[in-house]
């Protein structure tokens, strides 16, 4: 299986499966020198764990990092960064019902017909449990950028968003719902409906808006390489994701040129940002914000038809601990994800020998 490292200079390399001993990674790359805060990587961990609220799957896990190499005495030595989650908490027995049976809307079908073969305790390698390596790597990339800030929130879940640009909130208010937003009006019906969907046995999906502040000038490479075309590889990558945008998006379809033009200030800001903070791939100093949605997930605790191994249709039920709505939890993950698209462009930048 390919495809399981992600970034040029900050590498990150994932192993592991959802109902295997452990999942973890290797960060190659990772500059020397830098003191960690070992306890906010921790606490990003925890942002993502299951079991954290009654909105989410109940599967109990502690998520506890352990780091094998690449730090002394809390700061890293330049070498790979070595870590592991050990599950704690399988209930694979809750999956023997599919064991020969494709979900509708899972990688089981697909994962079968490439390989051959598959893990189908909890989906194995194409669980969402695997993005708590991602997590890890993400939290050591924002203490690599400290001056950058990079928030992400629930903006919207179903048909309830948020009606205020994101200038008008205060990111110190989204850890305090369980879904994660900063407006408490929109926190209150977004729970309310996460709590409806979850009694009928479904789910629902949503949206999560990220903000990039304080990001200098020039990150990006202006052809294959463009930061937004990183940034959306970063988010298409994370399980459930179907779309991504930033700055104006798909409005912008809707707008004039003349509308849409980002006029300058004389200090080589603009007066308007419906770039997203990227023009030519490249980043201009202004904020970079982009908007990514999630599917409802595909596991529901209702009747539904499915194909098995033999080609016939079959009728199947979910079972086991799964998230009725996977935003609250994927904020984080969100956050993660572009700090490491950041500090990657950093390096690279770094790497060009130019003053910063």
């Amino acid at each position: 299986m390919a495809g399981n490292s992600f970034g040029k200079l900050f590498k990150l390399t994932t192993f592991g499966e959802s109902h295997g001993k452990a999942i973890g990674g290797i960060i190659d790359g990772c500059p020397a020198g830098l003191t960690l805060d070992l306890e906010a990587i921790q606490n990003e961990l925890n942002r993502r764990k299951p079991g954290q609220s009654k909105i989410v799957t109940q599967r109990k896990e502690p998520d506890t990092v352990e780091f094998y190499s690449g730090i002394f005495e809390g700061v890293t030595t330049g070498t790979p960064v070595g870590f592991v989650i050990h599950n704690t908490n399988q209930k694979s027995k809750d999956y023997s019902h599919i064991k020969d049976v494709y979900r509708p809307s899972h990688a089981d079908y697909t994962y079968d017909k490439k390989y051959g073969v598959r893990d189908y305790r909890g989906g194995g390698r194409s669980s969402a449990r695997e993005t708590a390596s991602r997590v890890v790597a993400g939290a050591i990339a924002k203490q690599m950028l400290a001056n950058i800030k990079i928030n992400a929130f629930t903006s919207s879940v179903g048909e309830i968003f948020i009606d205020k640009p994101y200038q008008d909130l205060d990111f110190s208010k989204i850890e305090s719902n369980v879904i994660r937003c900063p407006d408490d009006a929109s926190a209150e019906k977004m729970i309310a409906k996460v709590e409806a969907i979850k009694k009928q046995g479904d789910t629902i999906g949503g949206t999560i808006t990220c903000v990039i502040q304080n990001v200098p000038v020039g990150l990006g490479e202006p052809v294959f390489d463009k930061l937004h075309a990183e940034l959306g590889k970063a988010m298409l990558s994370i399980n459930a994701v179907k779309g991504f945008e930033y700055g104006s998006g798909f409005c912008g379809a809707k707008m004039t040129g003349s509308a849409h033009n980002d006029l300058f200030n004389e200090d080589g800001s603009t007066k308007s940002n419906l770039s997203g903070g990227i023009q030519g791939g490249i980043s201009n100093g202004m904020d970079i914000y982009f908007r990514v949605a999630f599917k409802p997930v595909a596991t529901v605790i209702q009747k539904q038809e499915a194909l098995n191994s033999l080609g016939e249709l079959v009728e199947m039920q979910g079972k086991g601990r799964h998230d009725p709505c996977v935003v609250p939890r994927a904020v984080p993950i969100v956050e993660a994800m572009a700090a490491l698209v950041i500090a990657d462009n950093i390096l690279l930048r770094r790497q060009e020998s130019r003053e910063w």
